[in-house]
């Protein structure tokens, strides 16, 4: 029950576990077991909880009022884990309306909308892993991210084409990502949500895992797996917007409790969905509330909070005349900045460790740096420019590439401004973008070797990466919830061989320091050829940070025509043989084959203003990586 303590961290924003306090928790009192039901409806003329144990009669169980907190509460002796409720409400207006608990720990499956009770029953078996996370440098450590929507990454065909349940992809899943070498996967929001083709980023249950594939404690079970296996695991979490649906949380005790009453404020004309008033202190404690609840009661070792920048923004897809100014009269959005900063500044200061990722495509300074320092405080920002640059170059026609030579180039001017991941989301592959392999031009080798050529480049570039499940197999249909990865096409070798080769990046990221140690710094970055549009040809080194002083450099040569380039001089730094790590035109990876090693010589003859070389072949649409064969290679300090 809620203590005077309890309210007055609430009313001031500062109840860090708030959801101990509101929603519906299995007590004993005074010898009596029941369940403790408690919700903030401060302008509500009355409250009363109604359910499974009442029939659902609002006469039978009123609710008190704790006074100007705004919070009703009320025990009701004999209620058990698993009875379902919901509160009733009488509005200001005297009009009556139902509404499940914002602060629900368990719900019935959609398209129910019960509360449920729930007390989790599960015993965690991952102390190892949480020991270590709370040492973990994030920025100094390999971070390479499966994406992954849990409703369509494997469906049971056999069974009504139903999705997999938690336990199920407890087993299929995390074996995948751990045979696939993956570091983590990222998980389209869990929260309950009602709307499937939302995808899970219209939220109504904001402490509730989807009751779509099982239980909280099932869900548990999923974290656990991910951490026994050395996988972290980051959640999708939204904090920008929420769904209409008159059962959850919009005019939740008859006005605009959550969310704002100015429309030109509280709704968002992409989404149809309305905007958390962020100014109110009890709307910023339930969402802070609910970031902390997913990291400490779920295990969950990061969040992406998915559209800052329709946080940052007062005018984001407004039209003059549909957007109000701040007191300053600009268009940023203080409060949400001010919220975001709160977020990170608590969840960075309890719980080292935890990554929070910044889905913010513009170019709103500091998303990543220090708060102390005028930053948002994110661990990591997604790369957009990047992203949409990249995709832009990869459709040309290797004939025209000629002339967009420095898309990929262009990059390396701000990618060390923010701590970046470099993004190929689920955001690329629906609503007609196409599959990736569909978005490669040419036929189908060329197709399938431009890919190729895409994934090399991406992982030896400086950021952190992420790709969406069925971008690792080139998945040739683009993504749809309701079907499940085209696993059927690994059947083709030159499917498999797109998979053989992201399974081979991640084992050379983790093995190399190079290519993850200086991601955010720019000594760990060296242009050798960036200026030869006419035969579409680069290269570049990685540089190790001195942290790992044994680790070798990694050079990267491509060349992004289907013409073979022979006999081609790069400068190198080193003397000495320089072995051949990766060629994503070989054989085995469903290349051509072309020859470029195991290892080549190189020269004391200058050249790109170094004073040794290699002559190379480049081989047709490929990447080469290369490194010195006497480097010696520090495998184990840092690499998970």
């Amino acid at each position: 029950m809620a203590g005077e303590l309890d309210l007055h961290l609430f009313g001031e924003g500062r109840h860090e576990k708030l959801w101990q306090v509101l929603g519906a928790h299995v007590r004993t009192l005074d010898g009596v077991c029941g369940t403790a039901f408690a919700v903030w409806a401060p302008n509500a003329r009355a409250v009363r909880v109604v359910g499974d144990f009442n029939q659902w009669d609002g006469r039978v169980n009123p609710m008190r009022s704790l006074g100007s907190s705004g919070v009703w509460e009320l025990f009701v002796p004999g209620v058990e884990p698993g009875v379902r409720y919901k509160f009733e409400l009488v509005t200001s207006a005297g009009a009556l309306c139902l509404r499940t608990d914002p602060f629900a720990l368990a719900t019935e499956t959609p398209p129910a909308t019960a509360s449920i009770v729930h007390e989790s029953t599960y015993v965690w078996g991952d102390q190892e892993w949480m020991a270590q996370r709370r040492g973990a440098d994030h920025l100094q450590r390999p971070l390479l991210t499966y994406e992954v929507h849990l409703g369509s990454w494997r469906r049971v065909p056999e069974e009504h084409n139903r999705s997999m349940t938690y336990r199920e992809l407890a087993v299929s899943l995390v074996d995948y990502v751990a045979e696939m070498g993956f570091t983590h996967v990222e998980l389209m929001p869990v929260g309950e949500h009602p709307y499937g083709p939302s995808w899970g980023y219209q939220v109504s249950g904001y402490f509730a895992p989807t009751a779509r594939f099982g239980s909280p404690d099932d869900f548990r079970f999923l974290m656990d797996a991910f951490h026994r296996r050395g996988i972290g695991v980051i959640v999708d979490w939204v904090p920008a917007h929420f769904p209409r649906d008159d059962w959850a949380l919009a005019r939740f005790d008859g006005t605009a409790l959550f969310e704002h009453l100015d429309p030109r404020q509280g709704e968002h004309p992409d989404w149809g969905t309305l905007v958390f008033n962020l100014g109110r202190n009890e709307v910023r404690n339930f969402l802070l509330a609910s970031a902390l609840y997913w990291v400490e009661e779920m295990h969950v070792d990061g969040l992406r909070v998915d559209a800052v920048a329709s946080m940052l923004y007062l005018d984001y897809s407004r039209e003059s005349g549909e957007w109000l100014p701040n007191m300053f009269g600009g268009r940023e959005n203080l409060e949400s900045v001010a919220f975001l900063q709160e977020l990170n500044t608590v969840l960075h200061g309890r719980h080292p460790g935890v990554m929070t990722i910044a889905e913010e495509s513009t170019a709103w300074p500091g998303v990543s740096r220090p708060v102390d320092t005028g930053g948002l405080g994110f661990g990591h920002k997604w790369n957009m420019g990047w992203m949409h640059d990249t995709l832009a170059y990869f459709a040309q026609d290797p004939i025209n590439r000629r002339h967009h030579h420095h898309q990929l180039t262009f990059g390396l001017l701000y990618a060390f401004t923010e701590n970046f991941i470099l993004p190929l989301s689920h955001d690329e592959v629906v609503h007609g973008k196409g599959s990736m392999l569909g978005k490669m031009p040419g036929d189908r080798w060329q197709q399938f070797a431009n890919l190729r050529a895409l994934y090399a480049w991406m992982w030896a570039h400086p950021g952190k990466k992420l790709v969406f499940m069925g971008d690792e197999i080139a998945q040739v249909a683009e993504w749809s919830h309701d079907r499940s990865v085209e696993w059927d096409c690994l059947l083709a070798s030159d499917h498999a061989g797109v998979q053989r080769l992201v399974r081979h990046l991640n084992e050379l990221v983790r093995a190399e320091p190079a290519l993850w140690s200086g991601d955010f710094d720019q000594s760990g970055f060296q242009w050798v050829q960036a200026n030869d549009a006419e035969l579409s040809c680069y290269a570049f080194l990685r540089w190790p940070c001195a942290s790992y002083p044994k680790a070798r450099p990694l050079l990267c040569v491509a060349n992004l025509t289907p013409v073979p380039r022979e006999h081609r001089r790069v400068g190198v730094p080193r003397a000495g043989r320089w072995e051949v790590l990766l060629n994503s035109d070989a054989d085995e990876l469903g290349g051509s084959g072309t020859h470029v090693g195991p290892v080549v010589e190189s020269t004391n003859l200058s050249w790109d203003g170094m004073s040794h070389s290699i002559e190379i072949t480049f081989p047709p649409l490929a990447v080469v990586w290369l490194a010195p064969e006497e480097g010696a290679r520090d495998h184990a300090v840092g690499a998970p």
